[in-house]
């Protein structure tokens, strides 16, 4: 633990890149190899099952401890994380346990992760659960005691990307970062034979699961791009679903979320479309709802996800559809190096032979000019689409973004002026500030609430809007403050939806804030009405 805390603070401390690469190079070159596996497992945010509550930590320390709740409370409203809070606190409280381990710098990570962290599943009572926690506080120092919160809580994070991890690894073994990339997809078993395996120079058996990396293309830079040759680039719809692989091998069939996720269960029906399917297939696409040849909002696919299995009434008020864009292997070979225009051909062969009608290949959007792509990408709500995605003919199938083969050339989004009528404390570095706001439209001579930002206005703005709503709070509802209505912001959007679960009867995709509206006093903000105009137009 003493080691990867020491890692955990090297790349904290430092904003430089080469710096966090270097010591994560480090640390894979001199620590053991059981450390180092669960240390890529943590540092890639595999471990998201919480073992122990942030409310149970919180309790044990209050138990143990002379701080009034309420004092607790104003600590984390500054730190915005209970982990660092108790981390911090602890610094003033007697930790002595006659059960705490003798020598905490000789339990490596491994042996944390594997044999001590799990005895408090073992545990019978809430007694014992808190002794249980208070020794391993009292045997680990201030920054070991926040690593082990985070952990416990399922909450571990770090300041540095999974790429930049990978990076660094790469540099200590001498196995290149796309191939590292590939055999990390997916979840793994942290064991001295997965990391073995994984460092190999020697190429290593995948299982069949496993997914490959996603290629994801770069926001279009339209000044740069009206001087392309045109002929070398194809368009298709950028739709607003799941973007997903669909895997079938060995007789068996996996869906992976462009996140990582396992959602094999939440779409029963991909599975069974793809019963007539030969083994080695990889298929790149995107799951949406869809009925009556057009896609539903995306409320629709919210209704599956998470489930462990889903009812027959949801799969009949939400079907499912499945829109391939690539094929990444076939016949069990990976198709990853081929052109976009070959692997394509290959797909459109495979779908001519194994059909469902839930299942259609992306259809190509030829231009000639810079006018005719804009016009392909102003017309893209028409087709119930967000934009457009534009491919270089002859690129390969690479790993995450990479400059000059995708572009995603998205419609701009739709917008409402809305008022400032809640706002409530963020979290972590922003804790101590105002930034989660929720903001509402007329009905009537009433505001009614239609959606929460927190992004989209700059740090200087942040600050001059938090002095402001600290001055002009009218009631408190628990960490929530109601404030005057007289700021006006324009509120960005992807979608719109109708909704029964918001009092405005609508729910919007992604809002965030373009701009704040000094200009535009409260009483000519947007209606209702306007919302739901808006709604008619776009289902």
């Amino acid at each position: 633990m003493q080691r990867f805390t020491q890692l955990f603070l090297e790349i904290d401390a430092t904003t430089s890149t080469n710096e966090k690469v270097r010591s994560l190079q480090t640390y894979f070159q001199t620590a053991d190899p059981a450390d180092k596996v669960w240390a890529l497992y943590l540092l890639l945010g595999k471990t998201r099952r919480r073992t122990v509550t942030s409310r149970v930590l919180r309790e044990v320390f209050l138990q143990i401890s002379d701080l009034p709740e309420w004092l607790f409370k104003d600590c984390y409203a500054q730190v915005g994380d209970s982990a660092e809070v108790i981390a911090l606190l602890l610094r003033d409280v007697d930790l002595a346990s006659p059960s705490s381990p003798s020598s905490p710098s000789s339990i490596p990570l491994h042996q944390w992760m594997e044999e001590v962290i799990p005895m408090v599943k073992a545990v019978e009572t809430d007694e014992e659960r808190k002794n249980l926690i208070v020794s391993w506080w009292a045997a680990l120092d201030n920054t070991e005691i926040l690593v082990l919160n985070k952990i416990l809580t399922g909450a571990f994070r770090v300041g540095a990307s999974a790429k930049l991890v990978i990076k660094g690894l790469a540099a200590a073994t001498g196995v290149s970062e796309p191939v590292l990339t590939h055999r990390l997809m997916g979840d793994f078993s942290p064991t001295v034979e997965f990391y073995a395996n994984l460092t190999s120079a020697e190429a290593t058996q995948n299982a069949p699961s496993q997914p490959y990396p996603f290629f994801l293309a770069t926001s279009l830079d339209e000044a740069k791009f009206q001087g392309e040759d045109f002929s070398r680039w194809q368009a298709e719809w950028k739709w607003d679903g799941i973007r997903a692989q669909v895997i079938k091998r060995a007789d068996q069939v996996f869906i992976w979320s462009r996140g990582e996720d396992l959602v094999t269960p939440q779409f029963p029906e991909i599975t069974a479309m793809m019963a007539d399917f030969p083994n080695g297939i990889v298929m790149d696409g995107e799951i949406l709802c869809w009925q009556d040849g057009k896609p539903l909002s995306f409320n629709h696919l919210q209704t599956r996800l998470g489930r462990k299995t889903v009812s027959k009434k949801v799969m009949q008020e939400s079907p499912v559809h499945f829109i391939a864009y690539d094929l990444l292997e076939s016949g069990g070979v990976d198709l990853r190096q081929k052109s976009w225009c070959d692997r394509t051909h290959h797909l459109t062969t495979l779908l001519q032979v194994h059909t469902a009608p839930n299942l259609h290949q992306s259809a190509p959007l030829s231009f000639n000019s810079f006018a005719e792509l804009a016009a392909l990408r102003a017309s893209a709500r028409d087709h119930g689409a967000e934009g457009l995605v534009v491919k270089a003919i002859a690129s390969p199938y690479l790993v995450g973004r990479k400059r000059g083969h995708w572009w995603k050339y998205k419609v701009d989004p739709m917008s409402l002026d809305a008022v400032l009528i809640y706002a409530q404390a963020g979290s972590g570095k922003r804790a101590n500030l105002f930034t989660d706001y929720t903001f509402a439209l007329w009905q009537g001579d009433t505001l009614v609430p239609f959606a929460k930002a927190y992004s989209g206005l700059d740090n200087a703005e942040i600050d001059v809007l938090d002095k402001w709503i600290r001055r002009h709070t009218t009631e408190r509802f628990g960490p929530v403050r109601s404030v005057e209505p007289l700021h006006v912001f324009e509120i960005g959007f992807e979608g719109i939806a109708a909704s029964t679960r918001h009092k405005s009867g609508i729910s919007v995709r992604f809002p965030r804030i373009l701009r704040w509206r000094k200009d535009k006093p409260a009483a000519e903000a947007d209606t209702l009405e306007s919302a739901q105009a808006l709604l008619a137009a776009f289902q």
